[in-house]
């Protein structure tokens, strides 16, 4: 390999990590390929939403100006009891922009994928579909793909981003997603469809007793996004048929009108159960790395995995154009910069669902009082480390 060429890349997995991570080599000069199992790059589920660390990379990589026509600038984020339908603090937004260089954004998940393969595409990306990877292999001069239909695929460096249940992280770590309990019903519907919303300036979380529902709308308010998540009583009696439509509308039984309202438009054909890992030191060795949930999976209560993978896919990026002659250092520099922030956010997302969305009784009632106390600039300093990131942070 040329000592002034960033290495060819192999990404295993077509997601917003993968697809982002393409993007950065290829901005760096680097051959791509990405192989994705389905059979077309499409995203299950609704609504993201992107903060200012991560819309950032994306105006850095040319892909805000495609998604701002279909994305939604909240004026807030409000976090209201559940049960009494009662705001208890808020974050403005407004100012995001002039405060971090990017805004706030809320957007279908579907419609942030499709801007990233057309910009891959534009990169010359070359991206491969129907393609099930089985087995990683560092052969020592090449880092070897092998597919379930017996074809392989061979580069300089290969990046697993497959995902919560990553094959490629067994490479590193014989480790299995832990299950919180919890689980999601989401979706997104037209919005003349809805019969209950919220203030539809505002990312609402509805947040009570081992329960949470998230609202806002999607595709410049044409759709309405819901997520109701709850602690499945089923699982903790260790019953097969846990988190089912029966036991979300128990579970929510005890909360105001707007929120058992709202319920009635949110679609219950699918249930995701809520699944992370502990945090690992070691997700890079030889010619093979790990990248966003594949090796940092996290809860969602700080809504930053898609933007934790997007990071990563930029310090990556700028690590393989770092050391464009040594593979083993340049991904060595990725890990060590990404380990440290990225553990933070697994655990500290943790203890916000614990702490701050879920408790019950006395516990909830000091949650009260506490939130009703904290201003926009109270989150603004406590969020600074989160929200103010950018690659050349890390030295």
């Amino acid at each position: 390999m040329s000592p002034d060429r960033v290495p060819e890349t192999l990404i295993v997995g077509g997601g917003i990590g993968g697809l982002s991570a393409a993007l950065c080599v290829a901005r760096r000069g680097g051959a791509v390929t990405v192989l994705e199992r389905s059979k077309s790059f499409a995203e299950v589920g609704a609504g993201i939403q992107l903060a200012p660390n991560a819309t950032r990379i994306l105006q850095r990589l040319g892909v805000l100006e495609a998604i701002l026509p279909l994305a939604v600038r909240p004026r807030r984020l409000v976090l209201g009891d559940a049960v009494q339908s009662r705001e208890l603090t808020s974050l403005d937004l407004t100012d995001f922009p002039a405060r971090y260089g990017a805004p706030y954004l809320v957007l279908h998940r579907n419609d942030l994928l499709t801007a990233l393969v057309d910009a891959c595409a534009r990169s010359g990306v070359r991206l491969c579909t129907d393609v099930n990877v089985v087995e990683l292999a560092d052969t020592g001069p090449a880092a070897v793909a092998v597919c379930a239909d017996g074809r392989e695929f061979s580069a300089e460096i290969a990046i697993g981003a497959d995902g919560l249940h990553s094959r490629i992280r067994g490479y590193f770590s014989d480790d299995e997603p832990i299950n919180s309990g919890f689980v999601a019903y989401r979706g997104a519907i037209p919005m003349d469809q809805v019969e209950r919303h919220a203030d539809l300036r505002d990312v609402v979380a509805w947040i009570g007793p081992g329960l949470h529902l998230v609202q806002y709308p999607l595709r410049s308010g044409q759709m309405y996004n819901q997520v109701a998540v709850f602690r499945s009583q089923a699982y903790l009696r260790g019953e097969p048929d846990w988190g089912n439509p029966a036991e979300l509308t128990a579970a929510f039984a005890g909360c105001s009108e707007h929120v058992r309202e709202s319920l009635k438009r949110l679609s219950v054909a699918n249930r995701w159960p809520m699944l992370d890992r502990l945090p690992m030191a070691n997700w890079a060795r030889g010619r093979v790395a790990l990248l966003g949930d594949a090796a940092h999976p996290t809860l969602q209560y700080m809504a930053q995995g898609g933007c934790m993978a997007m990071e990563d896919a930029v310090c990556l990026g700028r690590m393989m154009a770092s050391y464009p002659g040594d593979v083993e250092k340049a991904l060595g520099a990725y890990q060590s910069r990404r380990v440290l922030r990225t553990a933070r956010v697994v655990l500290q997302s943790r203890a916000i669902g614990e702490h701050i969305y879920h408790p019950d009784g006395v516990h909830a009632a000091l949650r009260n009082a506490i939130m009703r106390g904290k201003t926009s600039a109270d989150w603004y300093e406590s969020l600074a480390w989160l929200y103010g990131w950018s690659a050349s942070s890390e030295g």
